[in-house]
């Protein structure tokens, strides 16, 4: 029925929408893993540029 095509796609709009919110909540909410080890760090050398 042709009549009944706006409500599939509310249906599937809102479906999507509510799906996209909960990945996105999930990954905001998951912990940050801690680094493997403070050796890997990048250490910087401070250097005084003269152009």
């Amino acid at each position: 029925m042709p009549q009944m095509m706006p409500l599939n796609w509310l249906f599937l709009f809102i479906m999507f929408n509510l799906i996209f919110l909960m990945f996105n909540i999930m990954n905001y909410f998951q912990p940050v893993p801690a680094p493997l080890s403070t050796k890997l760090s990048i250490k910087m050398n401070p250097s005084s540029w003269k152009w």
